[in-house]
């Protein structure tokens, strides 16, 4: 793949990491910071790429591993500054209300993510599971509760 080719692919994805990663992290910079790691990543390890019509599955992939690292080292770190940030996107999505993105910002984040991936990311079932590593069968399972969930917070 040649580097115009990777930049194409990178600023096509580009909304998709956004949205993706402020889901998970819910902060406008550490959302920045996870998606320039990720495409970073992603260039250094270009060669593990098998398959170039995966190339969005894969970098989000990349995305939410970056992501969940940012949780963990959080976790383990609380900062006054964090609490202060807003939870809400800069430039909201027009797909999603308020309310149910709002409501979506409370669900558990292995909810949240397939919910992210399917219905506002348009990703099929397989290439979730694919991006995320898990079963199928998972992914129907998140999705099913995490519309449950969904449902119970909006009503």
């Amino acid at each position: 793949m040649t580097k115009e080719t990777f930049s194409d692919l990178v600023l096509k994805s580009e909304q998709t990491l956004y949205r993706v990663s402020m889901s998970m992290l819910r902060n406008e910079s550490d959302c920045e910071d996870a998606v320039q790691t990720a495409i970073l990543t992603a260039y250094e390890n270009l060669s593990s790429l098998k398959n170039e019509k995966y190339f969005s599955t894969w970098l989000v992939r990349i995305l939410i591993n970056v992501c969940n690292k940012q949780l963990k080292s959080r976790s383990k770190i609380i900062s006054i500054e964090d609490s202060n940030h807003t939870t809400e996107p800069s430039t909201p999505s027009p797909v999603v209300d308020i309310e149910v993105r709002i409501a979506l910002e409370e669900l558990p984040v292995k909810f949240r993510e397939v919910i992210v991936l399917y219905y506002i990311e348009d990703f099929s079932v397989a290439e979730i599971k694919r991006i995320l590593g898990i079963p199928e069968g998972t992914v129907k399972s998140r999705l099913s509760k995490g519309r449950e969930l969904l449902r119970e917070k909006l009503s």
